[in-house]
């Protein structure tokens, strides 16, 4: 695991990157895991930190809960079709998986600090016709590949 500093300082350009398309929105979509072990999507926000990326959560919500008993998280940005007369323009989707880590806020709303395990933006190639996959995890680095 990682954190957003750990990630930014290895990769900066890729998570520079990540983090223009999770901001590109307020709201993002969060999966945890139920009780017992089914997914539960859920929506959120993220905030960038100086060292951290961060979540939070009303007091009491599922979602919060779920992190508490198994802090498995996986966040997907907001993405928008590729633009129909120039597919490679698309700047694709972003996703990151990590652990949640609850930390004390001093309030009664819940606030974590997620740990990056994998972050992962989609796109399409410059001529629109083929999927390209990049991504980066701590312990192989960055790496990218197409796919047809």
């Amino acid at each position: 695991m990682a954190t957003w500093a750990e990630f930014e300082a290895a990769a900066p350009e890729f998570a520079s990157r990540v983090r223009a398309l999770m901001a590109s929105r307020k709201h993002l979509t969060m999966a945890t895991l139920r009780r017992d072990g089914s997914p539960r999507i859920s929506g959120t926000e993220l905030e960038f930190g100086d060292k951290e990326l961060r979540i939070g959560s009303m007091t009491g919500a599922v979602k919060a809960l779920d992190l508490r008993r198994d802090p498995r998280v996986a966040i997907h940005g907001p993405t928008e079709d590729p633009p129909a007369d120039a597919p490679g323009g698309w700047r694709g989707e972003a996703k990151i998986a990590g652990t949640a880590i609850e930390v004390p806020s001093g309030s009664t709303a819940h606030h974590f600090h997620i740990d990056i395990h994998e972050a992962v933006i989609t796109r399409l190639n410059e001529a629109g016709n083929r999927l390209v996959v990049e991504s980066w995890n701590p312990a192989r680095g960055y790496r990218q590949m197409e796919r047809d």
